[in-house]
């Protein structure tokens, strides 16, 4: 077979070659990018697309200029300008945003997590800022990014009027089991749980709101404990090694049940960008309406975007509007935002250690980590992905659909989805997993 003939430029002496390693990987895994056989001190930019399932196109990129051997690293190298800059080896994913005339209020989320998000990466010549479309790049490179990892399962949920998905490692098992549940957004969000399992968790990604299916008022303590009571009884999952994990309301949830529930009983909680007022021990109907009657501390700013954390300001000190988390008797990791205008998560955290100090004496107080990120938003996901300072969003109250404000700074915020995903994962694995050599770990 013939080799592929490669055009040659007489001004470089030979094709710029672009490589992206691994070019098949996690999506918490870094990968490598290397522009070789350029001109020495040559301005090239570095620019990422991607197409959305909605068929919406997301970019970024970068400015750099080549080294005297004519190489750009991007893990060594500076971005002199672009939609990040500095030394960032995955700005190229975390800066994403919508390419200019995109629709508004766009959120980048992965709906079918058993296909993966495919990435070009191109370097174009000079310092470009727009019309990438236009131009011919000098190189390209394709990459696959995967929330599930090789041999992960997928079982859909229909039991007892409880919907979810199950992800479980590739083996036989047991492995702790790890309920995730998302926020007020509702419907059914897996990529976080596909990436739980990934590393060695069996996580139940657990659909509480939806648009009919699931009416709020038939949803209560009752089924979550159902959801609970399915995944510990798995035969894959190991039942006295159980976490719940929620994001924002799915905080509430997480931390009513660990306080209240004769059911639920986990060996730990994680809580992101959550709170504990408004103590879900009633339907989700009730939850609601109950907060209807604070929507008039909500406000909007001068884009329209609707700013939410004051509804639990001043955090009460009537203690039947808030989750007794002195009852929690599990280790407790809350990972909070320092800009977030959705929910007072900080405020929240603060209350929160208030009354573990009261309980020192208890013994308890050891219980309790907070990990506060300054300038970052409300949404902390998986790493490197894009951030949102606000988007589109049903607001469940009035069932409403509005630009929700978000908040946080995008290098800042990119660094707590980073710093805050190792240390969910070390958390889990120092309480789920007893010894060195239970922990299983797949990898692309």
């Amino acid at each position: 077979m013939l080799a592929p003939i490669r055009t040659v430029s007489t001004e470089r002496g030979t094709c710029p070659l672009l490589t992206v390693q691994p070019n098949r990987a996690q999506v918490d895994e870094k990968f490598q990018i290397v522009i070789m056989n350029l001109l020495p001190n040559q301005k090239v930019t570095l620019h990422s697309l991607h197409q959305s399932e909605d068929k919406d196109f997301w970019e970024a990129f970068g400015h750099y200029i080549s080294d005297e051997n004519g190489t750009v690293t991007v893990a060594k190298d500076e971005s002199l300008g672009g939609t990040y800059e500095g030394t960032e080896q995955m700005g190229l994913l975390w800066s994403m945003r919508p390419v200019p005339g995109s629709r508004p209020g766009l959120r980048l989320r992965k709906m079918n997590i058993l296909t993966p998000i495919v990435i070009h990466i191109s370097v174009y010549n000079g310092h470009l800022s727009q019309d990438f479309s236009q131009q011919t790049p000098l190189a390209s490179s394709v990459t696959e990014r995967w929330y599930v990892a090789p041999g992960v399962q997928r079982v859909n949920i229909r039991e007892n009027g409880v919907r979810g998905t199950l992800f479980l490692p590739p083996g036989p098992g047991p492995y702790p089991g790890v309920l995730d549940l998302w926020g007020g957004g509702g419907g059914l969000v897996e990529y976080r749980s596909g990436l739980l399992a990934s590393h060695g968790f069996a996580s139940m990604a657990l659909e509480y709101l939806a648009p009919e299916e699931l009416r709020t008022a038939d949803v209560d303590v009752s089924y979550f404990e159902k959801a609970y009571q399915i995944l510990q009884n798995h035969p894959k999952v190991h039942r006295d090694r159980m976490a719940m994990l929620g994001l924002s309301f799915g905080s509430a949830v997480t931390l009513s049940m660990a306080a209240y529930s004769k059911v639920i009983k986990p060996q730990c909680c994680v809580c992101i960008s959550g709170s504990h007022v408004f103590p879900v021990d009633k339907s989700l109907f009730e939850v609601f309406e109950e907060m209807k009657k604070y929507m008039g501390r909500i406000y909007m700013n001068k884009e329209n975007q609707v700013i939410h954390r004051d509804i639990i300001l001043p955090i009460p000190s009537d203690p039947a509007l808030k989750v007794d988390v002195g009852r929690i008797k599990c280790p407790l990791l809350l990972v909070n935002a320092g800009d977030d205008q959705n929910w007072a998560s900080v405020e929240s955290a603060e209350d929160v250690s208030h009354m573990e100090m009261m309980m020192e004496k208890a013994g308890n107080r050891h219980l309790l980590t907070v990990l506060t990120y300054p300038d970052a938003g409300h949404l902390i996901e998986p790493p490197y992905s894009p951030h949102f300072r606000a988007s589109n969003f049903i607001l469940q109250e009035i069932k409403e659909k509005i630009v929700m404000l978000w908040g946080g700074q995008t290098k800042p915020h990119a660094y707590a989805q980073e710093d805050s995903w190792e240390k969910i994962l070390t958390f889990l694995r120092q309480h789920l997993y007893f010894s060195s050599n239970f922990a299983v770990k797949a990898k692309l």
